[in-house]
């Protein structure tokens, strides 16, 4: 499933760090196809997080920088996706300072998770799906009963529905355990290259931030039985 858009709830303002945030991983995307195979390693190598390097405080800086980074057009595409169903919505809800510095804290929760199972490790973890992660977290906590149009591929037919959020991201979080879980064992095709653990470490703290954010987003209307 493939979320394109939510149903129940509207922000009253434009998403302004949101998009601003979209912007900023497209630029840094473009900048990145610039570089040649060599080059580009080197940039992940100093701008993502390196767990063993952090783990040794070097290099810190990377836990910032590797939220804007991104290996290839589906993870972009797709992480530049979800921010823009969900991030709306949560920015409405907690305003624009605080939404800037959940997001960024959500991102550094996502590198902590991912460091913890995987300190001894020199691959460099990026990407924008651990703060996203948070968001999810929070919006789900705050808009369980919203309703998610989505995307269903049924082999050779696709066609868009609705679900509600608590069933969406239930499911994207129940998938992305289990396949965290399973990267704790004997690497796999379906756990190779995917920070699952950046992933719930992410939206761990973004359920914190929605249970206290979720009486506000009562008060201002933008949550339908």
């Amino acid at each position: 499933m493939l979320p394109v858009g939510d149903d129940d709830v509207r922000g009253a303002s434009l998403p302004v760090v949101s998009w601003l945030f979209i912007v900023i991983n497209v630029l840094v995307f473009v900048y990145e196809l610039s570089l040649g195979s060599d080059q580009l390693q080197q940039f992940f190598n100093q701008f993502g997080v390196v767990p063993v390097q952090v783990v040794e405080g070097e290099n810190l800086v990377s836990l910032i920088t590797s939220m804007f980074l991104h290996g290839g057009w589906l993870h972009i595409i797709g992480n530049m996706l979800f921010l823009f169903v969900f991030g709306d919505n949560v920015e409405a809800v907690m305003g624009k300072p605080l939404y800037f510095v959940f997001y960024l804290v959500g991102g550094l929760a996502a590198s902590a998770g991912h460091i913890l199972f995987n300190m001894d490790s020199t691959t460099p973890s990026l990407g924008a799906s651990g703060a996203i992660a948070a968001v999810l977290g929070a919006y789900v906590v705050m808009f369980p009963r919203a309703r998610i149009r989505v995307l269903v591929f049924l082999l050779y037919f696709v066609r868009v529905t609705r679900v509600t959020a608590v069933l969406f991201v239930g499911v994207w979080f129940l998938t992305q355990f289990l396949y965290g879980v399973a990267s704790l064992g004997a690497e796999s095709a379906q756990t190779a290259g995917v920070a699952y653990w950046a992933h719930i470490g992410g939206f761990v703290l973004g359920l914190a931030g929605g249970i206290v954010f979720r009486r506000r987003a009562q008060s201002m209307g933008l949550q339908r039985a």
